[in-house]
């Protein structure tokens, strides 16, 4: 590093706009809204593929042969099933506790299961990443059945992904369209280059530690509020808002006192998302098929409204403001959605796993220190509280 640079040149809050891997797994242009997995656009794989096709263009870098594909959807299958150690811890997890919290432990707790690292060994990395594709949604299902009272429901073998994860949450067979509907979601949110959880993904898999800590580690990093959880949020203002006449004021209020629109603007996109586009059209098709949704005009006309006052700022619905929309019309519990973020997202998190390990160099950044230098030790008995930064002797740190 250049020591005459100053620390503006060299630090830049939350590495903002700094590079940190060179990738082929996905692209994104966010003047002209295109996202690209390894380089095929949003919008055809949404229309043609499946979720468990876009998963293997991800994780090995080209679309499967038919063989490949049924190969890799019978693996898929038969690794659905969680040890019942794992379900019954579980069972002592808190009915109240997030399921992302669960999600997370569980994920990790796969890793004692499955201790054996070999991360040289292409058998290894392909079971590791059937295993991971096949059980996360069953945690995920098995954890909100249990919170219930009760037991979880196994999977169905005759079901595709999406229908079976559908299924474990009720004992119904979905209905095609809405399993379809679900399928494409999954797409969807599967990846999105180099966002929080991935480089925690990335961050954690250069250490070489074994997969399900990595894919654990990008779970609790897409928990916080800041990164999953927006499409909740989105239901829980449009809920707020309540009718369409509510709509403007509602808009000038945030704006007039700078608060947060849910479901709008990104770091990325200065235009209206790619996905987000595709997911309106989705709850169109399923609002027309399964009933019609209250909070949809709400959502168009806040949309609208947006548009009008701040969308020459490059502020347009990114890909949460609808997915709860979709969500809500699947009878899916709102608290799930941000796991349902993390069963897609570990598709483009495994990607990355693999992409890491081919060109492997541990994440190992500088700080710039900030505080003070040669001060000297003060007795117990001569130290008294500081009451000037406001502290509280009794916070945990």
């Amino acid at each position: 590093m250049n020591c005459m640079m100053t620390d503006s040149e060299v630090f830049k809050e939350g590495l903002a706009g700094v590079p940190a891997a060179k990738s082929r797994v996905s692209h994104v242009d966010g003047t002209d809204g295109i996202l690209e997995y390894r380089g095929i656009r949003i919008e055809e794989l949404a229309k043609s593929s499946s979720f468990i096709e876009v998963a293997y263009l991800l994780i090995w870098g080209k679309l499967p042969t038919q063989g490949e594909l049924e190969e890799f959807e019978y693996e898929i299958r038969t690794h659905r099933r969680i040890k019942y150690h794992i379900r019954d811890m579980m069972k002592c997890f808190p009915e109240t506790g997030h399921p992302m919290d669960a999600l997370q432990t569980s994920a990790a707790a796969l890793g004692l299961f499955y201790a054996r690292r070999a991360l040289d060994d292409p058998n290894y990395i392909r079971a590791a990443v059937v295993r991971l594709l096949a059980k996360i949604p069953t945690m995920v299902a098995a954890f909100h059945m249990i919170r219930e009272g009760n037991d979880p429901i196994q999977p169905n073998d005759k079901l595709d992904y999406a229908s079976n994860f559908l299924y474990m949450l009720t004992e119904k067979e979905p209905d095609p369209f809405a399993a379809k509907v679900f399928d494409v979601c999954l797409t969807l949110h599967a990846e999105h280059t180099m966002n929080a959880s991935t480089f925690s993904a990335r961050v954690t898999a250069s250490t070489l530690t074994d997969p399900y800590a990595v894919i654990a580690s990008a779970v609790g990093t897409l928990a916080g509020p800041l990164h999953g959880g927006a499409n909740e949020e989105v239901l829980n203002m449009l809920e707020e808002i309540g009718s369409v006449e509510n709509v403007r004021p509602y808009v000038e209020k945030c704006l007039a006192n700078k608060q947060r629109i849910m479901g709008f603007g990104h770091r990325v996109y200065k235009v209206k998302d790619p996905r987000a586009i595709i997911l309106q059209d989705l709850a169109e098709q399923l609002f027309a098929k399964m009933g019609h949704d209250e909070y949809y005009e709400i959502a168009v006309e806040l949309e609208k409204v947006v548009e009008e006052y701040v969308g020459q700022k490059g502020i347009y619905p990114n890909v949460d403001f609808y997915s709860g929309l979709v969500y809500r019309k699947l009878d899916i519990p709102s608290d799930l959605f941000t796991p349902l973020f993390a069963i897609a997202r570990v598709a483009g998190w495994l990607a990355h796993w693999k992409e890491q390990l081919s060109v492997n160099k541990i994440y190992r950044p500088t700080q710039i220190y900030i505080g003070d230098h040669n001060l000297s030790y003060v007795p117990m008995t001569e130290r008294v509280v500081s009451v000037a930064r406001n502290e509280d002797p009794n916070a945990i740190i």
